[in-house]
């Protein structure tokens, strides 16, 4: 598995999908002897159209205590599963960067099988596996046709690596090195090194502070037996969640889960994570860097997945800056201005409050302008709130694409593992386009005057200093 260390942080302008950022994500895929892959994408394409707007999402307990969320859909001889843990970066303890390499190696070697011959196994039955680690949680996701013996062969690798993965002593210094290397090559990386410096600002000595591939020194010091025991410790049944989306009915389904996880230990979840603690006060970080360009992020904690605030700050915040070209942000500091290309603002709800981020890179010589502006955009939001007119427009860009968002299995998958992981109401899909519409001027105007303190702002620069610049 390859780790993507030079984007620390990862977001996307609809924090509604960013159940768990899979920045580390890698898909392994290749022409399939039996059906290839390309037979499979086509599969998809043809057949995309028949999903639907809602989905009918089924939940029961395996006997081990594991969670099951199960989609039927119809049309489509395939089904997406994903088994989902609670270990993610934030259990690394004082190890930073073990949650990532302890996922990236479970598909090196597994059972009798090496990696080669583990990916053998998946294109010779067209199938696609992959390992992702996020701050809050790991998952192992699987897309496979349905027909029998090509299911039935990638169901037990993917079980395989699932309960009996080596943790070979050569596997782990390849990957080892491999993380090491790209740790040195991050701090060549002007926008890596504000994400790291963001999340320390805003998150100090919480679990979500460091980056999850971890730093230098951590990773250097990690053996392959803090590897084993990691895994030892969370890939256990009663910390797991599986996803099953696809054409299998709910008795297969039932049996796919209970097959999956057979051969891991009941174990038990790890404790709650501790609270975030709002910053005492507003801070200001530069960090010189030869470059031309000065990236900035400015921000607090923000979000969690369960906040009743959530749609009034989400709708909110797409008229700050999600909305991309129409946002206020984006028209304040790129249309009127010309201080940036783009400037946007998110939301990152995870299990406790997320960031809340506004990102821009400027010129040198203008950040002190941009970030003057930025802030402005900010408090007369956060002062008066959207018009009504905004409002209307938010509401119908949002509503209006909402079905597209999960219009294929492996979309859907990934919402219905949001909605697992942060136990969030089944109908979450049903009745997110009615607590859209809900929203009104003032809830906006009420939330955001309660949640976000420009008093408390953390601000992060990275690039040449103004003064420098000039000269």
């Amino acid at each position: 598995m390859h780790i993507n260390l030079l984007s620390p942080l990862a977001w996307v302008s609809d924090s509604v999908t960013q159940f768990s950022t899979f920045k580390n994500s890698t898909i392994k895929k290749s022409p399939a002897k039996s059906c290839s892959f390309f037979c499979l994408g086509f599969i998809l394409l043809a057949f995309s159209q028949y999903a639907t707007a809602a989905a009918k999402i089924e939940h029961w307990q395996t006997p081990q205590g594991s969670r099951v969320y199960y989609v039927h859909t119809e049309g489509l001889p395939m089904v997406d599963i994903q088994v989902v843990f609670d270990a993610g970066s934030a259990n690394d303890g004082q190890q930073f960067g073990l949650a990532a390499l302890t996922a990236g190696l479970l598909d090196t070697g597994a059972g009798k099988w090496n990696a080669d011959e583990i990916a053998q196994r998946f294109e010779n039955v067209g199938a696609q596996f992959g390992v992702s680690s996020s701050i809050d949680m790991a998952t192992l996701s699987l897309r496979t046709l349905t027909d029998k013996p090509l299911f039935d062969k990638a169901l037990e690798t993917m079980q395989v690596i699932l309960t009996k993965p080596v943790f070979n002593e050569a596997d782990f210094k390849r990957e080892k090195n491999r993380t090491l290397a790209g740790l040195k090559q991050r701090e060549e990386s002007p926008a890596a090194l504000a994400s790291i410096a963001f999340y320390n600002a805003l998150y100090g000595k919480h679990p979500y502070a460091h980056p999850e591939s971890g730093v230098l020194k951590t990773v250097a010091g990690l053996k392959v037996a803090d590897l084993r025991h990691f895994y030892q410790k969370f890939y256990v049944a009663d910390n797991a969640i599986v996803v099953i989306v696809g054409d299998l009915s709910k008795q297969q389904a039932e049996q796919t889960a209970e097959k999956l996880l057979s051969g891991l230990p009941v174990g038990k979840k790890p404790g709650s994570l501790p609270d975030v603690a709002m910053p005492v006060k507003a801070s200001e970080q530069h960090i010189e860097f030869p470059s031309s360009q000065t990236h900035v992020l400015v921000g607090l904690p923000g979000s969690y997945r369960k906040d009743p605030d959530y749609f009034n700050l989400y709708v909110g915040n797409h008229i700050l800056g999600g909305s991309g070209l129409v946002s206020k942000l984006f028209d304040e500091v790129r249309e009127k201005r010309g201080l940036a290309y783009s400037a946007s603002s998110n939301f990152i709800p995870m299990l406790k409050p997320g960031p809340f981020l506004i990102s821009l890179q400027t010129r040198n010589d203008q950040t002190p302008q941009a970030l003057q502006v930025l802030n402005q955009t900010l408090a007369d939001f956060i002062s008066k709130g959207p018009t009504e007119a905004e409002l209307t427009a938010a509401k119908k860009n949002i509503t209006g694409g909402f079905a597209m968002r999960f219009d294929t299995n492996k979309k859907l998958a990934n919402y219905v593992a949001m909605i697992g992981y942060y136990e969030m109401p089944l109908d979450y899909l049903d009745t997110f386009q009615q607590k859209v519409e809900q929203v009104t001027v003032a809830s906006i105007t009420d939330a955001f005057k309660r949640r976000v303190n420009p008093q408390l702002l953390q601000t992060i620069t990275v690039g040449k200093s103004a003064e420098k610049s000039v000269k």
